[in-house]
C-alpha cells in the first residue's frame, strides 16, 4: 500500500518558514524517559490560516475537541506523496482521514467511538445531492406513534415526530440488511443537525451541535429565555445541510475520493491493540488523543447516540485524570504507532495546553514516543488569535481552554528500539519535566 518514500527536512523547511514576514521563534527541549534522552527543536509560529471556512465543505461536521483540517494538511503534503497511507487511530469527526482522502492518499482511522465510523464513512464516498433528495421524498416521516416525551424540551412535537420517523427507518433499514450509502449519509447529516443555536438545527435554541445537555439543564434554558421549541422541518432541514456539505465536491474532488475509496479502513476499536493493520505499511500518522479529562464525550453525545440506537453503557471511551494514568495508555498506543509505521514514517501528535495551561502536554507526551522507541524529531506550537465557540458563554480567545495546537513530530528509526515499558518506569520514578528555552530566529 505504501509508496516511495518522501525525502524532506522538516527541520530546515521549518526555520525558513515565514507567516506574513513574520519569523519562526526557535528554542530547544529536553526530554528523557528512562535511559534515552533527547535534545528537540521546538518552532513557534502561526502556521496555518486561522479562518474556520478555509478548508472543504465536507468538513463541516461538528464534534467535540476536533482540530481545523489545515492541521493534517500541512503534514500530509509536506510528508507524504499521493497512494501513502496516512492514519489517525483516534479519528474522531474523520478530519484527518478525510482530508488525506481528498489529497489522493489512502486513509486508516480508528476510534472506539461508534459514533465516529457513522459520522466519516459517508463524506469519503458522498452521494449526489439528488440521491439524497429523492431518498427523502420515499421515507414516511409521519411513522411514529410514541417518543420520548422528555425531549419534547428540545424540538416542537411535530419535528420530534418527525426524528422519531427518520430514527425508525434508519432502524428498520439496518436490520433488514437494506441500510446503503444514501441513508448513511442522511443518518450523519441528522445527527449533525440534533441540536445547535440557530434555525439550521432540529431543536430550539441550545448549545452548539457538538455538546448536548441534559433534559433538566434544557428546561433552564428555555425557561431563562422564554423560549418554546418552534417547528423545524426535519427532510428540509436535512437537504440544505447536504447542499451545504456537497457545495465544493467538484468532479475532481469526486474522482480523487474514488480512487482510493476501496483502500481506505476504518476501525471502531481500541487503538493500542489494531491487528488489522499490517506491520510497517502506514507512511504517516497525523492525531489528537483524549486531552485527560477535558471532554465529556459521552455526555455530550447522549442524544446523538439515542438517534443512533447506541447503548453508551458498552462504550470504553478513554477518560483519564491522573497524568500519569495518560502517560502509560499513550505509551501502549505509540509502542502500537511504531509497529504499523515503515520506517522513515512520521507521527504527527497533536496535543495542547489544559488545565488553564499549566500542564502542557507535549512535555507529557515525549517521553512517551522516545519509551516506544520512536525518535522525537520537532515540537511545532501553532500559535494564533482565533474566534472560540466559547464566546457564546462570554469566553474571549486566548483566555481559557486550548488556545495553541502543540504538536510533536516522532520519526520511526530504520532500526526500531525494544519499547521501555514506561507503565514500570511511571511507578518506579516521577517522569522529570521537559525543558524549554525559547529563543527568536
Amino acid at each position: 500500500m505504501s509508496g516511495v518514500a518522501v525525502e524532506v527536512d522538516p527541520l530546515a523547511a521549518l526555520r525558513r518558514f515565514r507567516w506574513n514576514g513574520r519569523p519562526t521563534a526557535i528554542g530547544r527541549t529536553s526530554v528523557e524517559a528512562g535511559d534515552r534522552r533527547a535534545d528537540v527543536a521546538t518552532f513557534t509560529n502561526e502556521f496555518w490560516t486561522s479562518r474556520q471556512r478555509a478548508a472543504h465543505s465536507l468538513h463541516e461536521i461538528s464534534y467535540r475537541a476536533c482540530f481545523k483540517p489545515q492541521l493534517p494538511r500541512f503534514f500530509i503534503e509536506r510528508l507524504t506523496v499521493p497512494g501513502h497511507v496516512v492514519y489517525d487511530p483516534f479519528m474522531g469527526r474523520g478530519t484527518t482521514v478525510l482530508e488525506a482522502a481528498l489529497l489522493g492518499r489512502v486513509a486508516a482511522g480508528c476510534d472506539v467511538n461508534p459514533l465516529s465510523t457513522m459520522l466519516v464513512a459517508p463524506r469519503l464516498s458522498p452521494p449526489a445531492l439528488e440521491a439524497v433528495r429523492a431518498r427523502l421524498e420515499t421515507i414516511d416521516f409521519s411513522n411514529c406513534e410514541t417518543w420520548p416525551t422528555g425531549l419534547r424540551v428540545f424540538y416542537h412535537p411535530e419535528t420530534l415526530r418527525e426524528i422519531c420517523a427518520l430514527k425508525v427507518y434508519l432502524s428498520d433499514r439496518e436490520r433488514s440488511g437494506a441500510l446503503d450509502d444514501v441513508d448513511r449519509w442522511i443518518r450523519m447529516v441528522a445527527v449533525n443537525r440534533l441540536t445547535g443555536h440557530s434555525s439550521g438545527f432540529f431543536s430550539v435554541y441550545t448549545l452548539p451541535p457538538n455538546q448536548a445537555l441534559s433534559i433538566e439543564s434544557q428546561r433552564r434554558i428555555n425557561a431563562a429565555r422564554r423560549q418554546e421549541p418552534p417547528r423545524r422541518h426535519v427532510p428540509a432541514l436535512i437537504l440544505a445541510k447536504s447542499r451545504s456539505l456537497l457545495r465544493r465536491c467538484t468532479e475532481s474532488d469526486l474522482r480523487t475520493l474514488a480512487l482510493t475509496s476501496t483502500q481506505h479502513r476504518l476501525l471502531r476499536q481500541a487503538c493500542a491493540s489494531t491487528a488489522q493493520i499490517p506491520s510497517r505499511s502506514v507512511d504517516l500518522v497525523v492525531t489528537s488523543p483524549p486531552f485527560l479529562d477535558v471532554v465529556d464525550y459521552a455526555g455530550d453525545n447522549w442524544l446523538r447516540c439515542w438517534f443512533c440506537g447506541i447503548d453508551t453503557g458498552t462504550v470504553q471511551l478513554t477518560v483519564i485524570r491522573k497524568l500519569e494514568e495518560w502517560q502509560a495508555a499513550m505509551t501502549s498506543v505509540f509502542e502500537e504507532l511504531a509497529r504499523v509505521l515503515r520506517p522513515g514514517g512520521h507521527v504527527a501528535f497533536e496535543v495542547g495546553e489544559v488545565r488553564g495551561g499549566r500542564l502542557k502536554l507535549e512535555e507529557a507526551v515525549l517521553p512517551c514516543g522516545l519509551a516506544a522507541g520512536l525518535e522525537p524529531r520537532l515540537i511545532m506550537i501553532n500559535a494564533q488569535q482565533f474566534t472560540k465557540t466559547a464566546n457564546c458563554w462570554g469566553v474571549s480567545n486566548n483566555h481559557k481552554g486550548t488556545n495553541t495546537n502543540r504538536i510533536i513530530v516522532f520519526r520511526r528509526p530504520n532500526r526500531l528500539a525494544l519499547p521501555v515499558r514506561v507503565r514500570t518506569w511511571l511507578r518506579c520514578a516521577s517522569p522529570r519535566p521537559a525543558r524549554q528555552l525559547v529563543k527568536k530566529a
